[in-house]
């Protein structure tokens, strides 16, 4: 065999070995979002308004309106919602059970290191929901008190870092509408919880309202894998063209009653991949082209 033939095998042979490669690079992208299959999100069902079920057990709410749009305008046929208590909710992410976690994340350095954020979506705190005619002044107030939460959430982690210094107690509930119970029913004197949970919550319950809010400056933002950078550009543009034609603002009015503060992060279009000023974020310009 000549010098030519057997140097053109090599080539083919080496051209055939990159094809497949290639192939299975992007196969491999496909089983972790294939685009002909629903988009698969993680949510705490019973977290309302954010993601609960109706009277006919229909999962609705913010963030499954939110996703849905999302998995339209990706081009998914569909949407499907993987309940998970927070206090699980990552480690299901980082194993793969979902694609994103579209229940209300609250961005934060820690997280950052772990995982990529959206840009954000909504501005948020920490309410204080307790019965009609319970006051708190204060947070000084709160010495003596039990106060619920929902296990594994950012109110979680703000409780324990005060608790010494309020001298309240702390009661862990797997679900936020348990946790509001205990309160209705005399267990414990508040429910801290994310500030717009909070004030929904008081809407629903005559004998509830929202007797203090801790600002924390923090927002909301989709959670994604480390590696995941192309999945969360793609929906980072979906989110920021809901921004832009002002289907967003929509879907915030439509659950929480009005329309979101013009500069707030639920209508503000930001520069770059990702939330500004924490780690995982791109400042890399990029185009956008929003087709509703």
């Amino acid at each position: 065999m000549s010098f030519s033939i057997i140097r053109g095998t090599r080539l083919a042979l080496c051209g055939l070995a990159l094809s497949a490669l290639v192939a299975g690079s992007a196969f491999a992208q496909d089983v972790d979002h294939p685009s002909d299959e629903n988009l698969t999100v993680a949510c705490d069902l019973g977290f309302a308004p954010f993601c609960f079920k109706n009277v006919s057990g229909e999962v609705t709410g913010f963030t499954y309106d939110l996703s849905a749009e999302i998995a339209k305008r990706l081009g998914r046929p569909g949407l499907n919602v993987i309940d998970s208590n927070y206090s699980a909710i990552f480690a299901g992410l980082f194993s793969k059970r979902y694609e994103m976690i579209s229940a209300p994340t609250n961005i934060t350095e820690e997280r950052a290191e772990q995982m990529l954020f959206s840009e954000p979506y909504m501005p948020t705190g920490i309410g204080f929901l307790t019965k009609k005619g319970a006051e708190i002044r204060t947070l000084e107030d709160l010495k003596g008190k039990a106060i619920t939460v929902n296990n594994g959430s950012i109110s979680d982690k703000w409780l324990t870092e005060h608790e010494s210094q309020y001298g309240f107690t702390i009661q862990r509930y797997n679900k936020n509408a348990d946790a509001v119970q205990a309160v209705m029913i005399g267990r414990a004197f508040a429910n801290a919880a994310d500030v717009p949970v909070s004030r929904y919550v008081a809407t629903q319950t005559p004998m509830a309202t929202v007797a203090y809010v801790e600002s924390t400056g923090r927002d909301f933002g989709l959670a994604f894998r480390k590696d995941d950078t192309e999945f969360r550009a793609q929906v980072e543009k979906a989110v920021e063209c809901m921004k832009k034609d002002g289907s967003m603002a929509r879907i915030y009015k439509k659950w929480f009653g009005v329309d979101p503060e013009p500069d707030s992060s639920v209508v503000k279009v930001y520069p770059g991949i990702g939330a500004p000023n924490f780690e995982g974020y791109d400042s890399s310009e990029h185009e956008l082209a929003c087709n509703s």
